[in-house]
């Protein structure tokens, strides 16, 4: 029998709580474990249940989503944080990613999209709610001595675009060396002369280029 993902949730508005609650625990392969109604509560059930995945609300009190995934991923790497928020904007995205974050999730589209969400990210991927991918990463291009939206496709090898592909998903490099049947230092050799070649410094970076090119899309 598959072990079921367990989960916990965080969010201060009791109806949006009930509501998430619901959507859980009508899945078989769901468990939910405990949820909480502020930041530091949801930290203290974090670490005494070892969830798979926490959704969180951005904006808790005492301690914001940004702030707890920040500490989730210094304690708890192996817990998969996944952001619920109102917000649209590329800002708090990119302060969600850089934060360790795996998925993020706008609330008004969670009954569609968190269930799909959840299963992403625990494959291994990086769920982007469709509106933010579409809507946000298009109208933003990037700017720099090196503008990765000048940057031809045709410049990347298909072995280095399959490697980044991976990479912005949430893919480790073992995992990537599994998928793609080569050594994991020629997975990071790849993934350096590509994020080289884009201009790419940081794994924020990667992903809105990747959203930019639609690879998200695939999750």
């Amino acid at each position: 029998m598959t072990t079921p993902t367990r989960i916990v949730l965080a969010d201060d508005h009791p109806i949006v709580l009930a509501g998430l609650r619901n959507l859980i625990t009508a899945q078989r392969d769901f468990e939910l474990v405990g949820d909480a109604s502020s930041g530091t509560a949801a930290l203290r059930l974090i670490r005494e249940k070892r969830p798979d995945v926490a959704v969180v609300d951005i904006s808790m009190p005492e301690l914001n989503g940004i702030l707890l995934a920040r500490r989730l991923a210094d304690e708890l790497p192996s817990v998969r944080v996944m952001v619920l928020t109102f917000h649209e904007d590329r800002a708090y995205l990119k302060q969600a990613l850089d934060a360790g974050a795996r998925g993020y999730v706008l609330k008004r589209s969670a009954a569609e999209n968190l269930i799909h969400a959840i299963r992403a990210v625990m494959t291994g991927g990086l769920y982007v709610d469709p509106t933010i991918a579409n809507r946000v990463f298009d109208s933003a291009p990037q700017r720099g001595p090196r503008d990765p939206g000048s940057i031809r496709m045709s410049e990347l090898t298909e072995r280095e675009t399959e490697v980044l592909k991976l990479v912005a998903l949430g893919f480790t490099s073992k995992e990537i060396s599994r998928r793609l049947d080569v050594g994991v230092k020629s997975v990071e050799t790849y993934k350096a002369r590509g994020s080289e070649k884009l201009g790419l410094r940081t794994r924020a970076q990667l992903v809105r280029y990747a959203a930019a090119q639609g690879w998200l899309a695939d999750i």
